[in-house]
C-alpha cells in the first residue's frame, strides 16, 4: 500500500498509529475505501481474517482491491 500526502504529494512512511509526511510533519490516519463508489468499507475482523465489505451495494472487496486514502489526525 504506497499512501501519498495530499498535502505535498511527497509518499508517507509507515508510523505505529497509521502514516507520517515528513515533509509537512503530519500524521494520517489511512481509511479503507471501495474501489467501485469510493464510500467508506465496514472493516470485518473474525479469526485473525480482515474482510472488507461495501454497504453501497458492492459486497465483499478483496484486500488486493482497496483504495486507501489517507486521513488527518
Amino acid at each position: 500500500m504506497e499512501l501519498t500526502c495530499p498535502e505535498c504529494g511527497n509518499s508517507l512512511v509507515p508510523a505505529d498509529s497509521g502514516a507520517h509526511c515528513e515533509h509537512c510533519q503530519r500524521d494520517f490516519t489511512p481509511e479503507a475505501r471501495c474501489p467501485d463508489c469510493h464510500q467508506p468499507l465496514e472493516v470485518l475482523k473474525a479469526c485473525g481474517a480482515v474482510d472488507y465489505f461495501c454497504q453501497h451495494g458492492h459486497g465483499l472487496i478483496s484486500k488486493k482491491r482497496v483504495e486507501w486514502v489517507p486521513l488527518p489526525r
